[in-house]
Protein backbone atom coordinates (compact mmCIF):
# COMPACT_ATOMS: atom_id res chain seq x y z
CA UNK A 1 0.00 0.00 0.00
CA UNK A 2 2.77 2.09 0.73
CA UNK A 3 4.14 1.67 -2.87
CA UNK A 4 1.24 2.61 -4.23
CA UNK A 5 0.84 5.61 -2.41
CA UNK A 6 4.22 6.63 -3.40
CA UNK A 7 3.21 6.12 -7.04
CA UNK A 8 0.64 7.72 -6.63
CA UNK A 9 1.99 11.05 -5.45
CA UNK A 10 5.16 11.12 -8.17
CA UNK A 11 2.16 10.59 -10.93
CA UNK A 12 0.74 14.20 -9.05
CA UNK A 13 3.96 15.69 -8.98
CA UNK A 14 4.78 15.23 -12.63
CA UNK A 15 1.25 16.59 -13.87
CA UNK A 16 1.56 19.48 -11.70
CA UNK A 17 5.63 19.65 -12.62
CA UNK A 18 4.14 19.99 -16.55
CA UNK A 19 1.60 22.55 -16.23
CA UNK A 20 4.09 24.75 -14.04
CA UNK A 21 6.37 24.57 -17.07
CA UNK A 22 3.41 24.68 -19.47
CA UNK A 23 2.37 28.42 -17.77
CA UNK A 24 5.90 29.33 -17.59
CA UNK A 25 6.94 28.93 -21.47
CA UNK A 26 3.74 30.55 -21.84
CA UNK A 27 4.77 33.38 -20.64
CA UNK A 28 8.02 33.51 -21.44
CA UNK A 29 7.59 32.53 -25.37
CA UNK A 30 4.28 34.83 -25.84
CA UNK A 31 6.02 37.58 -27.93
CA UNK A 32 7.62 34.30 -30.44
CA UNK A 33 3.97 33.14 -31.25
CA UNK A 34 3.84 30.35 -28.32
CA UNK A 35 1.39 27.62 -29.45
CA UNK A 36 1.87 24.30 -27.70
CA UNK A 37 4.53 22.48 -25.51
CA UNK A 38 4.63 18.13 -25.56
CA UNK A 39 7.14 17.18 -22.55
CA UNK A 40 8.27 13.29 -22.53
CA UNK A 41 9.82 12.41 -19.19
CA UNK A 42 12.86 9.37 -19.63
CA UNK A 43 15.17 8.22 -17.29
CA UNK A 44 18.44 9.96 -18.57
CA UNK A 45 16.79 13.38 -19.98
CA UNK A 46 13.55 15.25 -20.22
CA UNK A 47 12.74 15.98 -23.95
CA UNK A 48 10.74 19.87 -23.96
CA UNK A 49 9.09 20.07 -27.72
CA UNK A 50 7.84 23.59 -27.97
CA UNK A 51 5.95 24.86 -30.97
CA UNK A 52 6.32 28.52 -31.94
CA UNK A 53 5.70 30.94 -35.13
CA UNK A 54 8.90 32.27 -34.58
CA UNK A 55 11.54 29.66 -33.69
CA UNK A 56 14.67 32.47 -33.86
CA UNK A 57 13.98 34.25 -31.25
CA UNK A 58 13.07 31.24 -29.23
CA UNK A 59 17.15 30.22 -30.26
CA UNK A 60 18.61 33.95 -30.14
CA UNK A 61 22.00 34.33 -31.31
CA UNK A 62 24.01 31.15 -31.15
CA UNK A 63 21.39 29.88 -29.43
CA UNK A 64 21.93 31.85 -25.84
CA UNK A 65 18.22 32.17 -25.65
CA UNK A 66 17.41 28.37 -25.63
CA UNK A 67 20.78 28.15 -23.60
CA UNK A 68 19.27 30.43 -20.61
CA UNK A 69 15.65 28.99 -21.14
CA UNK A 70 17.12 25.44 -20.00
CA UNK A 71 18.98 26.99 -17.07
CA UNK A 72 15.89 28.59 -16.29
CA UNK A 73 14.07 25.15 -16.04
CA UNK A 74 16.60 23.34 -14.47
CA UNK A 75 17.08 25.66 -11.73
CA UNK A 76 13.34 26.53 -11.11
CA UNK A 77 11.89 23.26 -11.92
CA UNK A 78 14.78 21.15 -10.50
CA UNK A 79 14.54 18.81 -13.77
CA UNK A 80 17.73 16.83 -14.38
CA UNK A 81 18.77 17.40 -17.77
CA UNK A 82 16.30 19.29 -19.85
CA UNK A 83 16.38 18.86 -23.60
CA UNK A 84 14.70 21.80 -25.49
CA UNK A 85 14.07 21.36 -28.94
CA UNK A 86 12.02 24.24 -31.36
CA UNK A 87 9.24 23.33 -33.88
CA UNK A 88 7.85 25.55 -36.26
CA UNK A 89 3.71 26.72 -36.43
CA UNK A 90 3.38 26.46 -40.13
CA UNK A 91 -0.62 26.85 -39.93
CA UNK A 92 -1.62 28.91 -37.30
CA UNK A 93 -5.42 28.49 -37.94
CA UNK A 94 -4.88 24.97 -36.77
CA UNK A 95 -3.37 26.19 -33.27
CA UNK A 96 -6.13 26.96 -31.18
CA UNK A 97 -3.94 29.39 -28.42
CA UNK A 98 -2.56 31.29 -31.93
CA UNK A 99 -6.20 31.94 -32.96
CA UNK A 100 -7.60 33.06 -29.31
CA UNK A 101 -4.68 35.22 -29.27
CA UNK A 102 -5.81 37.04 -32.39
CA UNK A 103 -9.48 37.31 -31.61
CA UNK A 104 -8.16 38.89 -28.44
CA UNK A 105 -5.81 40.86 -30.35
CA UNK A 106 -9.00 42.21 -32.39
CA UNK A 107 -11.32 42.43 -29.50
CA UNK A 108 -8.67 45.04 -28.05
CA UNK A 109 -8.25 47.15 -30.87
CA UNK A 110 -12.21 47.51 -30.65
CA UNK A 111 -13.60 45.60 -33.55
CA UNK A 112 -16.95 43.49 -33.54
CA UNK A 113 -17.17 40.78 -31.48
CA UNK A 114 -19.82 38.95 -33.64
CA UNK A 115 -17.62 39.66 -37.03
CA UNK A 116 -14.12 38.66 -35.19
CA UNK A 117 -16.14 34.93 -33.90
CA UNK A 118 -17.46 34.33 -37.79
CA UNK A 119 -13.92 35.22 -39.66
CA UNK A 120 -12.16 32.91 -36.88
CA UNK A 121 -14.35 30.36 -37.12
CA UNK A 122 -14.54 30.40 -41.30
CA UNK A 123 -10.60 30.61 -41.41
CA UNK A 124 -10.29 27.55 -39.16
CA UNK A 125 -12.47 25.57 -40.95
CA UNK A 126 -11.00 26.68 -44.36
CA UNK A 127 -8.29 25.38 -43.33
CA UNK A 128 -9.09 21.73 -42.67
CA UNK A 129 -10.65 21.04 -39.97
CA UNK A 130 -13.16 18.74 -39.03
CA UNK A 131 -14.87 20.61 -36.54
CA UNK A 132 -14.05 24.39 -34.55
CA UNK A 133 -16.33 26.22 -31.32
CA UNK A 134 -14.89 29.72 -30.78
CA UNK A 135 -17.05 31.32 -27.03
CA UNK A 136 -16.62 34.90 -26.08
CA UNK A 137 -17.78 35.86 -22.97
CA UNK A 138 -17.52 38.53 -20.81
CA UNK A 139 -18.07 42.17 -20.66
CA UNK A 140 -19.01 42.47 -24.38
CA UNK A 141 -21.80 45.02 -24.44
CA UNK A 142 -20.27 48.67 -22.32
CA UNK A 143 -18.41 49.71 -19.42
CA UNK A 144 -20.56 48.24 -16.46
CA UNK A 145 -23.00 46.46 -18.71
CA UNK A 146 -23.83 42.98 -17.82
CA UNK A 147 -21.80 39.76 -18.96
CA UNK A 148 -22.70 38.18 -22.26
CA UNK A 149 -21.80 34.81 -24.33
CA UNK A 150 -21.12 34.66 -27.94
CA UNK A 151 -20.74 31.17 -29.50
CA UNK A 152 -20.23 29.76 -33.06
CA UNK A 153 -19.33 26.58 -34.21
CA UNK A 154 -19.32 24.03 -37.04
CA UNK A 155 -18.63 20.56 -38.09
CA UNK A 156 -18.46 17.91 -34.84
CA UNK A 157 -17.49 18.68 -31.42
CA UNK A 158 -17.38 15.96 -28.79
CA UNK A 159 -18.08 17.84 -25.35
CA UNK A 160 -17.63 14.46 -23.40
CA UNK A 161 -16.39 11.45 -23.00
CA UNK A 162 -12.88 9.88 -24.07
CA UNK A 163 -13.38 11.58 -28.12
CA UNK A 164 -13.36 14.92 -25.98
CA UNK A 165 -10.07 14.47 -25.34
CA UNK A 166 -8.80 14.45 -28.87
CA UNK A 167 -10.06 18.02 -29.03
CA UNK A 168 -7.27 20.68 -29.14
CA UNK A 169 -8.37 23.65 -26.52
CA UNK A 170 -7.13 27.03 -25.49
CA UNK A 171 -8.31 29.58 -23.09
CA UNK A 172 -7.02 33.09 -23.18
CA UNK A 173 -8.10 36.68 -21.80
CA UNK A 174 -8.36 39.67 -23.40
CA UNK A 175 -8.45 43.32 -22.10
CA UNK A 176 -10.75 46.04 -23.35
CA UNK A 177 -11.91 49.13 -21.71
CA UNK A 178 -15.37 47.42 -20.90
CA UNK A 179 -13.75 44.91 -19.14
CA UNK A 180 -12.36 41.03 -19.41
CA UNK A 181 -13.79 38.91 -21.76
CA UNK A 182 -12.70 35.47 -21.71
CA UNK A 183 -12.20 33.55 -25.41
CA UNK A 184 -12.19 29.93 -25.32
CA UNK A 185 -10.88 27.75 -28.73
CA UNK A 186 -11.94 24.19 -29.43
CA UNK A 187 -10.59 22.55 -32.60
CA UNK A 188 -10.54 18.99 -34.01
CA UNK A 189 -7.68 18.79 -36.43
CA UNK A 190 -7.57 17.51 -39.92
CA UNK A 191 -6.98 13.79 -39.87
CA UNK A 192 -8.37 12.95 -36.08
CA UNK A 193 -10.11 9.64 -36.19
CA UNK A 194 -13.29 8.95 -33.90
CA UNK A 195 -14.48 5.55 -32.51
CA UNK A 196 -18.13 6.58 -32.35
CA UNK A 197 -18.28 8.61 -36.06
CA UNK A 198 -17.33 8.09 -39.01
CA UNK A 199 -16.10 12.09 -40.89
CA UNK A 200 -16.07 13.36 -44.43
CA UNK A 201 -13.52 14.89 -46.02
CA UNK A 202 -15.32 18.01 -46.59
CA UNK A 203 -16.98 19.85 -43.89
CA UNK A 204 -19.83 22.15 -44.91
CA UNK A 205 -19.66 25.45 -43.07
CA UNK A 206 -23.24 27.90 -42.89
CA UNK A 207 -23.24 30.75 -45.35
CA UNK A 208 -23.20 33.37 -42.27
CA UNK A 209 -19.66 31.79 -41.43
CA UNK A 210 -18.69 31.69 -45.66
CA UNK A 211 -20.04 35.20 -46.23
CA UNK A 212 -18.14 36.57 -43.21
CA UNK A 213 -16.02 39.75 -43.69
CA UNK A 214 -12.22 40.16 -43.27
CA UNK A 215 -11.36 41.04 -39.47
CA UNK A 216 -8.21 42.29 -40.84
CA UNK A 217 -9.77 45.27 -42.55
CA UNK A 218 -10.95 48.60 -41.05
CA UNK A 219 -14.97 49.02 -39.75
CA UNK A 220 -16.82 51.83 -40.43
CA UNK A 221 -16.18 52.74 -36.19
CA UNK A 222 -12.59 52.49 -36.64
CA UNK A 223 -11.80 54.80 -39.44
CA UNK A 224 -11.21 57.72 -37.95
CA UNK A 225 -13.00 61.01 -39.98
CA UNK A 226 -11.15 64.21 -40.49
CA UNK A 227 -13.88 66.83 -39.95
CA UNK A 228 -12.99 69.87 -41.37
CA UNK A 229 -13.74 73.27 -39.72
CA UNK A 230 -16.74 75.66 -41.02
CA UNK A 231 -14.99 79.05 -41.10
CA UNK A 232 -16.93 81.63 -39.58
CA UNK A 233 -18.25 84.16 -41.09
CA UNK A 234 -17.36 87.95 -40.05
CA UNK A 235 -20.08 89.71 -38.11
CA UNK A 236 -20.39 93.34 -39.06
CA UNK A 237 -20.32 95.89 -36.93
CA UNK A 238 -23.71 97.29 -35.68
CA UNK A 239 -24.34 100.61 -36.81
CA UNK A 240 -25.97 103.15 -33.99
CA UNK A 241 -29.34 104.60 -35.23
CA UNK A 242 -29.79 108.31 -35.25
Amino acid sequence: MADKGKAQEKFIEDAITRYRISKFLETELDRAGYSRVDIQRTPMVTRIAVEVTNPGRVIGKRGKSIQDLTDAIHNRFKIENPQISVVEATNENLHPRLVAKKICRFIEMGKKIRAILHAGLRDIMRSGALGAEIVASGKIAAKGGRSKTFRVMGGYIPKAGEPARQVAVAHVTAYPKSGAIGVLVRIVLPGTVFPDKVLGTKVEISKVIAAADDITSSTPNEVIQKVVPVPMKKRRPMQRRR
